[in-house]
Order: structure tokens, then C-alpha cells, then sequence
């Protein structure tokens, strides 16, 4: 099956829904992508696998800024060797969709990241916890709007030789990658501990 004809088979399955397929980019490589309305997501996960999307591949989001996230699901027939992308947009505020674990047990481990490093809840899951940060840990690492201070607080790259930079012959100060220019992605939110 191509691409678009695996899209328009999953619309096919989950009408009345109105859905959104289209293929990705990547050539030889692309998917087909179904974007589904939330409260729709675990009937869509769950008619791909009843469908023959047997392998569950991943499961992350992207921050769309003012938009909300979209969680993705990748999906893999072994049968017809052929993937599919699902994709659901949650809002900003409060975002939560359902969890798919008791379809695909292996996304267990994947919505957990997906909750530590975004804040996106999953609902039924049971087991939310960090996984890869410390439980004193504030806040969520990849929505854009998290500034990666610990970054700023080291020295970076500095002088050439040692003792150059009392000299005052270092090179020019470089901003670390991932650390965005003063006023660029507005204030920066107080820590809950530092404040008060």
C-alpha cells in the first residue's frame, strides 16, 4: 500500500470522525500522517492495530507553541511493511489525552517521558513518574519555552591557553546552543523555590 492509500484507509475506518491524512516528508521514506481530533485518539490507536499496525515504534510530542502540542504515535505493520504517523493536537493549558497502553504495553515507558519532558498527561496510564530526571526536578526540558540555565552557569569555551582570559586576550564570548539571547523568548519564569 502506498502511503496515501494507508491514510485514506484509516479515515475510511474512523468515520463519521473527521480526520486529516496526508503523507510526510522523506521521499522513499514517507508516512502516511492521520491528524485526529483528541478525544478520538485511543479509537484511532486502537483501529491501527486492529488494522495491522501490529509493532508499536514510538510515541513523543512537539511543542507548537501557542497551538498546544501534537502527540505523535508511529506505527508499524510487519505484515504490509508499511508505517503510519497518528498525530492528535492537546491545548497548552492542562494538556492531557488518553493513554494507549493497555492497546500497545510498550508505550508505557514512552508516555512517561513524554509526561516528564513536556507536562502532557495521559489519562489511565496509573503510573506517571519520573523516569529520566530527578524527582526534585522543576519543570518540563523540551517545551520551548524552558531555558536551559545550567548551560548559562558553566564557562563556555573560554580562553585558548590557560591563564589567557585574566589577560584579557580570550576569544569573543559565544552563546551555548540552546541558551537564547537575553529578552528573545521574554521573562524567564522564578523557580517555585526561589520565589517568596
Amino acid at each position: 500500500m502506498t502511503p496515501e492509500e494507508v491514510g485514506h484507509r484509516l479515515a475510511a475506518l474512523l468515520a463519521p470522525v473527521e480526520v486529516t491524512a496526508s503523507v510526510s516528508g522523506g521521499q522513499g521514506y514517507a508516512r502516511a500522517t492521520v491528524d485526529v481530533p483528541p478525544a478520538s485518539w485511543r479509537d484511532a490507536v486502537r483501529a491501527a492495530r486492529d488494522d495491522g499496525f501490529d509493532f508499536f515504534d514510538w510515541l513523543s510530542a512537539v511543542d507548537e507553541l501557542a497551538e498546544g502540542f501534537d502527540v505523535v504515535v508511529h506505527l508499524w505493520s510487519t505484515i504490509g511493511r508499511h508505517g503510519l504517523l497518528l498525530r492528535t493536537r492537546v491545548p497548552r493549558e492542562a494538556p492531557s489525552v488518553a493513554s494507549v497502553v493497555n492497546l500497545y504495553p510498550g508505550a508505557a515507558w514512552h508516555e512517561r517521558e513524554t509526561y516528564e519532558m513536556f507536562g502532557i498527561g495521559f489519562d489511565g496510564h496509573g503510573e506517571l513518574k519520573p523516569l529520566l530526571l530527578p524527582p526534585e526536578f522543576e519543570g518540563h526540558p523540551l517545551r520551548k519555552e524552558f531555558v536551559l540555565a545550567s548551560r548559562v552557569a558553566k564557562p563556555w569555551p573560554g580562553a585558548k591557553e590557560p591563564g589567557e582570559s585574566e589577560a584579557g586576550g580570550g576569544r569573543r564570548p559565544i552563546r551555548p546552543p540552546g541558551v537564547p539571547a537575553p529578552g528573545e523568548w521574554g521573562t524567564t519564569p522564578t523557580p517555585v523555590r526561589l520565589a517568596g
